[in-house]
This record gives C-alpha cells, sequence and structure tokens, in this order.
C-alpha cells in the first residue's frame, strides 16, 4: 500500500537536470530503474542493514527503504531521493543471499516444493520532508527438484547475489511451479508499478 503525499513545512526546490538519486549500489535495481527512461545518479546508502529482533519482514523491508533514502536525501538537497529494500522469507527463515556456489545450492535445495515470499519496499522522498512509499508482496512457489538439478542451475546461472539464490528473469524461472505477483519487476528489486505511480505523484511522470 501506498502512504499519502504529505505537505512540507517549507518549499522543496527540486533539481531539474537529474532530479532523481537511487540510494543503491545494486547493478539490478539501476537496470530496473533506466527501463523509465528518467535521468538519474546512483549513491550508495550506507545503512546499517542490521535485523531488529522479532521485525516481520514486511516492517523490516520498509524500514530499510525509508533508511537508504533518507541518508542520501540529507546529503543531496533538492533532489528526488529512491530507496529499496527487499526481505525474502520461507516460513520462519530469512533468505539472505548466498553469497557462494555452495551456499546457493544448498539454500535452493531447501527451497524445493516449497513457497517463498519477497516483501519488496520502496521509499521517494526529498530532504524537506516529503515522502511516499509502497510494499509489494510476491510469493514464489518451487517446484520439487533434486540436489542435482540445483547443482546445474547454479553452475549454469551463478545468483550469489540475489535474495533466495536465482534469477527470474534467466533460467531462475525454470525452478517454478507458479509466481503470484502484482509486478514482476518487484521480485527482480524495484517495483516500476508502484513506482511509476509514486513519480507521477511528485511530478516526474513516465513516460
Amino acid at each position: 500500500m501506498e502512504s499519502p503525499l504529505p505537505r512540507p513545512e517549507n518549499p522543496v526546490v527540486i533539481s531539474v537536470s537529474t532530479p532523481l538519486i537511487l540510494a543503491s549500489t545494486s547493478r539490478y535495481r539501476a537496470e530496473l530503474l533506466s527501463r523509465l527512461r528518467l535521468p538519474f545518479d546512483t549513491e550508495a546508502p550506507g545503512v546499517d542493514e542490521v535485523e531488529e529482533p522479532g521485525e516481520l519482514p514486511e516492517s523490516r523491508a520498509r524500514r530499510l527503504a525509508q533508511a537508504k533514502a533518507r541518508a542520501v536525501a540529507e546529503r543531496r538537497p533538492g533532489h528526488w531521493v529512491l530507496g529499496s529494500d527487499q526481505v525474502a522469507f520461507c516460513d520462519d527463515e530469512i533468505l539472505h543471499k548466498p553469497g557462494l556456489p555452495e551456499a546457493n545450492v544448498e539454500q535452493l535445495a531447501r527451497l524445493s516444493g516449497r513457497e517463498a515470499h519477497f516483501a519488496t519496499a520502496i521509499t521517494l522522498t526529498t530532504a524537506g520532508g516529503l515522502e511516499l512509499s509502497s510494499l509489494d508482496m510476491t510469493v514464489v512457489r518451487f517446484r520439487t527438484f533434486d540436489l542435482a538439478t540445483a547443482q546445474r542451475y547454479v553452475a549454469a546461472e551463478p545468483a550469489h547475489d540475489c535474495a533466495g539464490g536465482f534469477k527470474i528473469e534467466g533460467l531462475g524461472i525454470s525452478l517454478f511451479e507458479s509466481v503470484e505477483t502484482r509486478d514482476p519487476t518487484a521480485l527482480i528489486g524495484l517495483p516500476l508499478i508502484a513506482l511509476r505511480r509514486l513519480l507521477e505523484q511528485v511530478g516526474l511522470p513516465v513516460p
């Protein structure tokens, strides 16, 4: 759901040349954002992504997306800043980025025949206090496969830097039984359908 657009206490002057900054160093998010054909810069938010005890995955995704956007907005006044975060989970287990091939195979093997959820949050904000946010929930049902299948997949398409250890935009689609989502780009890391709505509300229409 998207939050309403609050009114700022002081007028905010937005840069005309490069009004948008992506608070991320993720090449996946940058590639997705480039589809909207808006000029943008990228900047590392420098936010500690530590988990808080008892925090729900959806709440963590919202909190970190907001923290990333606010951190860069404080350093870059006069710009809209986009923060995003994704938290993947299966039952009570958070699915982190595997990091190594062995961990990638192990994680996928555990997901065989199971259902995983992906909470992807975005926040669009300025240093003047204006802020919009949205959360997308995607459900992935993995088909039943053996260890050898997981090993072949990881060898063919390493996805060690992706939550869940797969790439839906590539060969990873072969591991699924079904995907339930309002926005297929959300699973990759940036829900463009929701983002388009937020951008339109702040005066950055697409196309």
